[in-house]
């Protein structure tokens, strides 16, 4: 568990330090061309226009992997099998960096520039939108692809949890373009399955860190609504509107009127930057943990 907190804080630090080296590193075009390839070689009615052909795309590439992780295991210490999942979750992590997208909407001079960056928050030719519920959705929606998604399965399975996640979310991002009808939608119930236990974390640790009463509500309405059901989303949504509400009631005691108290505490945006600020708040509360079952082993 050690290992995985430190490869963790280096995905992250490196994200941040040197964003130039991790556009550089983190791309898996590679991947794509593996999928076509695939689609050209197998006919109507193989395995691999199923509902199960996503399968035989990550299989390879995880066996490899595998080999690695069992191979690297016990060699000089765990010293290599630590570095792989460094590099491993480094490269599985993003591949954009989240915050550098938030801030560059909300630096952005102008409307038509806001929702050309807008765009990056925005996969599988899902339109932008300018909408604040659907912008917190949307950043909520990045986070478990960027962030907890590859952290909760390099957890659970070490550098082959990190790429197995990865390269699904490809290919579910990537389905139309690259996959046949049949293995597109099994790709997406496959990811769905991925994301259920990450969501449910992510949705308890949204509630721990935000507003507790506005995201059980939600929970006991959309928790029975089955792998898509939105529940992170609609929490999402339920703890950013608390929290502004409490903020601007705070602030509309001193008699301001409630579009200056916006202006003033929050600017443009005001559901995108907290929901960047709840984000974070998840994330952090997560490593925080990871820190606490370290301590706690070491103790013991």
């Amino acid at each position: 568990m050690a290992a995985t907190l430190l490869a963790a804080v280096v995905a992250i630090a490196l994200g941040h330090l040197a964003p130039g080296l991790a556009a550089a590193v983190r791309r898996f075009e590679g991947f794509g061309h593996w999928l076509r390839w695939l689609g050209a070689q197998f006919p109507e009615g193989s395995f691999w226009r199923s509902r199960w052909g996503l399968m035989l795309a990550v299989t390879p590439p995880l066996l490899v992997m595998a080999g690695l992780q069992v191979g690297l295991q016990r060699v000089l210490w765990g010293l290599p099998g630590l570095m792989l999942g460094m590099v491993v979750l480094f490269l599985c992590w993003g591949p954009r960096d989240l915050d550098g997208d938030v801030t560059a909407i909300l630096g952005a001079p102008d409307a038509d520039a806001q929702r050309v960056e807008a765009g990056r928050l925005f996969v599988g030719g899902v339109a932008p939108s300018m909408d604040g519920p659907v912008l917190v959705e949307a950043v909520f929606g990045n986070a478990l692809r960027r962030w907890w998604g590859p952290l909760f399965w390099f957890c659970l399975l070490g550098p082959v949890g990190a790429l197995l996640y990865r390269l699904s979310a490809l290919a579910v991002e990537h389905g139309s373009d690259a996959l046949p009808a049949a293995t597109a939608d099994g790709a997406g119930v496959w990811l769905a399955l991925l994301d259920w236990p990450v969501v449910q974390l992510a949705t308890l640790a949204l509630a721990l860190v935000g507003n507790f009463d506005a995201v059980a509500a939600t929970w006991r309405v959309q928790g029975a609504m089955g792998l898509r059901g939105g529940l992170l989303g609609s929490a999402a949504r339920a703890s950013v509107r608390s929290e502004i509400a409490e903020e601007v009631a705070d602030r509309a005691d001193a008699g301001l009127p409630v579009a200056v108290v916006l202006a003033e505490v929050f600017g443009n945006f005001p559901e995108l930057r907290d929901a960047m600020s709840l984000a974070w708040r998840v994330l952090v509360l997560w490593l925080a943990v990871l820190a606490l079952i370290v301590l706690a082993g070491w103790v013991g």
